[in-house]
This record gives C-alpha cells, structure tokens and sequence, in this order.
C-alpha cells in the first residue's frame, strides 16, 4: 500500500505523519485545496504545509492552481456544500495518486472532529473506487489534540475556520452577541 494523503493543512497532517511513519507506511501528502478563500490564508496554510512536510522529511506535493471561480460555481450549484469540497480535493488527490504511482488515498481531514467523517468516506471511497484505487479509512482523532499543541509548540499556523467563504462568514456570524430580550 502506498497513500497519497489530502492535506487540508499542515497542522492536520501532524498526527497521521506520526502514525505512518511509525507503521512503516508508504506515504506523501498533497496541498490541494481549491475551496480555500481569501488567497491570504491558501498562501498561508500552504506555507505551514510545506514546512511541516519539510520539518518531517515526508514527501510531499503541492497543487500551485486556486481556481476560486470554478469552485464556487460548484459549491453555488450544489446540495452538500461539504460534500462538494470533499469530492473537488479527494478527485483532484485520486488524479495526483494515478500519476505519481500512489494506488490508495486518504485525507487527513479524518483528524477533525469538526468534519462529517461519514461523509468523507462515502465522498473518498467512492472515488477512490471511479479511479481503481484503494480508500485508506482511518479514524485519526484520536490525535487532534496532539497536533494542536505540537502547532503551538512549533509555532504553525493554525486556522480559525474551515477554509471556505461560507465557513468563514459563519465564524463571524457565529460571533455575534444575541439581542438581549
């Protein structure tokens, strides 16, 4: 087995680095993220990326487009607006896997417990399946909290949002004090 990990970030990617390489596991991450906005924080989550890639000595790639346009037209016409992201960054990891010799796929979204883990392995496996590739499921969670205090301790970026326009908006609304009655 050989994964080609989704990196949504570099701080997510600390824990399943972690675990793969004291597994023994065959591995490389890949920054893709379209659904990242502005292009201030793609910029920056891509910077800590490489560096934790770097800092890790784990192989790594970077996809250097950011089709904002493009993925907001699919987001807008769209169900599951997180299902939409899902399926953009785990093709377009499915696409990198095929050309680089990788035959499985992962994400390291599977440390979030804000994500809707479900949703991306029925997201990944299928698409990992299209491709004739493996899906690698597995929980990392468990490791959150390690990595966020080694992010601290390295001093990372860490995000404040999800990364789409819509999560942004919703970490300011969520802000907003409620009317007194």
């Amino acid at each position: 087995m050989k994964i080609l990990f989704h990196a949504c970030c570099g701080v997510c990617s600390l824990y399943p680095i972690k675990v793969m390489k004291e597994e023994g596991t065959e591995f490389a991450l890949y920054y893709t993220n379209p659904n990242i906005h502005p292009y201030k924080e793609w910029k920056e989550r891509k910077k800590t990326f490489v560096a934790v890639a770097e800092d890790n000595r784990v192989p790594w790639f970077v996809d250097k487009d950011y089709p904002l346009e493009d993925f907001l037209r699919a987001q807008l016409q769209s169900e599951n607006r997180c299902e939409c992201c899902y399926r953009a960054r785990l093709e377009n990891t499915a696409k990198k896997a095929l050309a680089e010799g990788y035959d499985t796929i992962s994400t390291t979204l599977f440390i979030s417990p804000y994500q809707n883990r479900e949703l991306i392995r029925a997201v990944g496996g299928g698409i990992a399946a299209a491709y004739g590739l493996s899906f690698y499921d597995r929980d990392f969670r468990e490791g959150f909290d390690y990595a966020q205090e080694l992010a601290k301790e390295r001093e990372y970026y860490r995000q404040k949002y999800c990364g789409c326009i819509f999560s942004e908006r919703d970490r300011y609304m969520k802000r907003k004090k409620k009317p007194k009655d």
